[in-house]
């Protein structure tokens, strides 16, 4: 993800599902790839950049 190497402050980690089943109950995945961005955002599948972009940061990516 560029975002995670021009940007410090911002982390990922991934998780392998069925390693870890407790992840997987605790945050209801039924899919793979599904991104939860600071336990209130959750992507599930994967996405264009833009459009990644679009729903991790919706307030960013609003036009007027």
């Amino acid at each position: 993800m560029k975002m995670a190497f021009s940007n410090p402050h911002i982390t990922a980690t991934a998780v392998e599902a069925q390693e870890f089943m407790d992840l997987s109950r605790r945050y209801r995945v039924t899919g793979v790839p599904k991104t939860i961005i600071n336990d209130s955002v959750e992507i599930l599948g994967g996405l264009p950049e833009d459009d990644f972009i679009a729903q991790a940061f919706p307030d960013l990516t609003a036009t007027s």
